[in-house]
């Protein structure tokens, strides 16, 4: 278990909260010594460095540690000889002569300068930095924060690989020099992310199909997990060494898994309230742009980030999008109920029942309409808009078919007759279709098979390349075949794909009964059950450790506790907070769910290679509470299911550029 260093009664502190105290305290606020004590700064960063300082911070923290300046390394910046500079950038070679032209000569840019890298800086880089005696007396701080990634939630991060598909799965890899870039600044990063939390894990991965069935020819991408799992354990071994009090015992669980032990996942219709937004609303990020009439009547262009500090959207992002709706309902009418203003408003109305829409313009009427009844005001909106969406896509009737194939109660009749009576269903959904029915079904689409069903639903060459390339995360066994078709042998999908009932759903919403692999991964991995002929480990001698015989494995298995089960029509007391019904009084999360950290047991961290879904990172919240766990998933990048078809297009069209192609 992890305690931050500042924490003086060892309280239990979240993933991305230790991340921000870091950068907060750890590296800003340590540069205000002597006389520099309320002296502002200028803090300057690179193009990666300031994405991990923007997912952790607001400007707000930052400048309340002493910073008045926000600089990018490489843009022209003005001389202020009379202020301190902090730089947070990568250890590369670009980056050093940078900060060495600034601060070299007669006239630097800045009075001293407290400089700090994201990850281990090689030794030939600090000579060169040595080297330049000018500089020297100007440095006031040359310090590894270790800290690379982007903590995109309370509990997940992405190393930003957003090409990790195309360069580690791509048909020209086996000549590719981008393969071990890619994978080496992967397991870079990921190591950072053990050194910020000073946790040293059992690195566990799953293994190459060549090392299970002897007759599997090996390739790179059958590879990956296990080159990915030897570089993080390389650089936890020298953070042993090199960084004070870091374990020397491990403290945790980390298993490294990709893209092909869930194909479906990243394409499947997710019914959350977050995943339906980032699905269908062509939001950018967490940014959801609309349109507002301001106080004079005229319609105006806003936008709004749906994130963590926004407590209704941390409340209600992983319900269902029905359950979300209902709850958005019931927090207007109370509002209305004990507001006089709005009774009297309602009765001047006939006495019918109020919509949502209704409830949402009295509220809006009200002279005492504040920020938080904004916020309320502006979900009522995007549940209204996402439903709508549905309604005019016919979403609920395809969300029924894919998950009846995934749990076995439709087959090719019931896909067959879809595509044959909706033909007016949009491209991509058909798509999105016919990829789950591969993942499923692969020997429909040998030979000619594909084309018949590309051409029945409608699809282009360039969809269908989407299909065709499942094969590329498939594993070794799948080759072209020739004369233009193809064989895609999901031997690994055909074993896992097809989900069972969950013995522990309770009363659940109509299309919540799907869940991702890595959910059946976890509770396997702590309990010390994972399968130890497709999962070995790194740093575990012991060959009965994945029968949770070992000590170690005895000792996490105790700490598992019962839960309800999370696929209750309501969600879990931790993501409703108590006195929130009003809609506008609703507290942090987080500091309702502190109560139980204090009983935490050892982390459990799972990365994924080649971007992970949305429905993933529900699955690590839902088992922190199940487990009493805190469970932190971690990936090359976050896809919504627009943006994996993309990259899936690009395994075989590297010419082109991510930009280009568009579903």
């Amino acid at each position: 278990m992890s305690f931050d260093s500042d924490s003086s009664n060892g309280e239990y502190k979240l993933f991305r909260q230790i991340c921000r105290d870091r950068l907060l305290h750890e590296m800003l606020r340590s540069t205000k010594v002597g006389d520099s004590k309320t002296t502002w700064k200028v803090l300057i960063m690179d193009k990666i460095t300031v994405k991990v300082m923007s997912y952790s911070c607001k400007m707000a923290d930052i400048t309340e540690e002493g910073v008045s300046l926000v600089e990018d390394l490489y843009k022209r910046r003005q001389p202020l000889p009379s202020m301190d500079a902090i730089y947070f950038i990568q250890p590369l070679k670009e980056n050093v002569v940078m900060f060495l032209s600034d601060m070299s000569g007669r006239s630097p840019l800045y009075k001293k300068a407290y400089v700090f890298f994201s990850s281990p800086i090689p030794k030939d880089l600090v000579s060169y930095i040595k080297s330049d005696t000018s500089v020297l007396p100007r440095i006031g701080a040359l310090r590894e924060m270790n800290l690379e990634f982007f903590a995109i939630d309370s509990q997940g991060f992405i190393t930003d690989n957003e090409r990790a598909l195309e360069e580690l799965y791509g048909e020209d890899v086996e000549i590719s020099r981008k393969y071990d870039a890619c994978l080496n600044t992967m397991a870079t990063r990921i190591a950072t992310v053990f050194a910020s939390l000073r946790e040293l894990p059992f690195v566990h991965y799953r293994a190459a199909k060549s090392s299970i069935e002897a007759s599997t020819l090996t390739t790179l991408c059958d590879l990956v997990p296990t080159k990915l799992a030897a570089g993080v354990w390389n650089c936890l071994a020298k953070y042993k060494s090199t960084i004070p009090h870091f374990p020397q015992t491990e403290t945790c669980e980390l298993l490294i898994v990709d893209r092909s032990i869930d194909q479906i996942a990243p394409v499947i219709h997710e019914w959350t309230y977050d995943a339906m937004c980032h699905d269908i609303l062509n939001m950018e990020g967490n940014k959801y742009v609309y349109e507002s009439s301001n106080k004079s009547g005229a319609s105006e262009r806003k936008e709004v980030l749906l994130e963590d500090h926004d407590p209704i959207w941390l409340e209600l992002r992983h319900a269902h999008i029905a359950d979300a709706s209902e709850r958005l309902h019931e927090k207007m009418t109370n509002f209305v109920s004990k507001n006089k203003a709005a009774q009297m408003h309602q009765g001047s109305r006939d006495g019918s029942d109020l919509s949502t829409r209704d409830l949402q313009k009295m509220v809006q009427a009200l002279p005492q309409y504040s920020e938080q009844i904004d916020k309320l005001s502006l979900h009522v909106e995007i549940a209204g808009k996402v439903n709508k969406v549905i309604r005019e896509l016919g979403l609920r009737e395809i969300g029924q078919l894919e998950q009846d194939l995934v749990f076995g109660d439709a087959g090719t009749k019931e896909v067959i007759n879809f595509l044959r009576t909706k033909q007016d269903a949009i491209p991509e959904n058909k798509l999105r279709l016919l990829m789950i029915y591969a993942a499923l079904y692969p020997e429909k689409f040998e030979g000619d098979k594909g084309t018949k069903l590309m051409q029945l639903a409608r699809l282009s060459p360039d969809d269908m390349n989407a299909v065709n390339n499942m094969r590329y995360l498939a594993g070794s066994d799948v080759k072209k075949a020739s004369g233009g078709g193809f064989s895609l042998k999901f031997d690994i999908q055909k074993k896992h794909a097809a989900r069972k009932e969950r013995t522990d759903a309770e009363e659940t919403w109509q299309l919540s009964r799907f869940y991702p692999m890595i959910e059946e991964l976890i509770e396997k991995l702590s309990k010390g059950e994972l399968p130890k002929s497709e999962y070995h480990c790194m740093n575990d001698p012991s060959p009965t450790f994945h029968g949770g015989s070992t000590q170690s494995a005895s000792v996490r298995a105790t700490q598992v506790q019962p839960a309800h089960s999370m696929r209750s029509k309501r969600t879990a007391t931790w993501a409703r907070p108590r006195n929130s019904d009003d809609g506008y009084s609703s507290d942090s999360i987080l500091k309702h769910a502190s109560s139980d950290l204090k009983k935490m047991g050892q982390r459990i961290f799972v990365f994924i290679v080649g971007g992970a879904t949305r429905s993933e990172l529900r699955v690590a919240h839902k088992l922190t509470t199940k487990l009493k766990r805190e469970v932190i998933l971690g990936s090359s990048s976050i896809d919504d299911p627009p943006q994996f078809i993309t990259k899936l297009k690009l395994l075989t069209a590297q010419e082109l550029n991510i930009d280009d192609l568009q579903i």
